[in-house]
């Protein structure tokens, strides 16, 4: 398999893995502060999505609150994670590779 497709497949896979902790984030957010203060797992899942959740904070308004940029950060990784399938998809077309 070419390169290129497999670097998109890790960069995919990588995607995934920020969905994923964006979600268990969320899903601990849920028990409260008291279940998030000392929490380090918590605080694993925080620094591992705070580049997406800056990224969204950049590209948003300033009049969206903090509380949401976690969601805004979750729907622009689901948007890219299509965006890299879709590259995905058109270079294996294009080298008549089977990928999936």
């Amino acid at each position: 398999m070419p390169t290129d497709i497999l670097l998109l497949r890790a960069v995919r896979a990588l995607i995934e893995v920020a969905a994923l902790m964006l979600i268990a984030r969320g899903v601990m957010w849920l028990f409260g502060p008291r279940g998030r203060e000392g929490n380090f797992f918590y605080a694993l899942l925080t620094a591992g999505t705070m580049p997406f959740i800056r990224l969204a904070r950049a590209i948003m308004p300033r009049a969206v609150r903090a509380t949401y940029l976690p969601a805004i950060a979750f729907v622009l990784v689901v948007l890219l994670w299509f965006a890299v399938g879709l590259g995905q998809a058109w270079l294996c077309t294009a080298r008549s590779v089977q990928c999936f």
